[in-house]
């Protein structure tokens, strides 16, 4: 059976190691299940997550520095970027509901990041959410 969360902590993981060595998704996954055990479930729920928040990343950045007010891209923490894009290709995906989708990035945040990113994160999250509410039309990415 799948864990929705612990497949979410692994997608941060590799979402990370490719932020850090852009490899292609299919070696980061490789390299990463070495290592990490899971059931099948979790695996490929974890696979897709990762794989589509990468394919995501361009379209996921405009939003993110868009509603990261006073804040560059790049300035961004590299764990908070990603749990910012996997959070955000989860919102804009529309399988689970919004406010699960940002309590997890929180737990995420609470988990890998330091004390301060979790209201940061909240915020950007919320305003992106609310923008996605008020203008569903927005681009998705290719």
């Amino acid at each position: 059976m799948a864990s929705p969360r612990k497949a979410r902590e692994y997608a941060l993981q590799m979402l990370y190691q490719w932020e850090l060595a852009r490899a292609e998704p299919a070696r980061i996954e490789s390299t990463f299940w070495k290592a990490a055990r899971a059931s099948e479930g979790t695996r490929l729920l974890a696979n897709a997550l990762f794989e589509g928040a990468a394919a995501d990343c361009a379209a996921a950045d405009q939003m993110i520095a868009r509603h990261a007010q006073h804040w560059r891209l790049e300035r961004i923490a590299a764990i908070d970027r990603s749990i910012l894009r996997l959070a955000v290709h989860e919102l804009r995906r529309g399988d689970t509901p919004p406010k699960a989708v940002i309590n997890e990035a929180l737990e995420l945040a609470r988990k890998f990041s330091d004390v301060g990113a979790t209201g940061f994160i909240n915020g950007v999250l919320d305003a992106i959410y609310q923008s996605l509410r008020e203008s569903p039309d927005e681009p998705s990415p290719p």
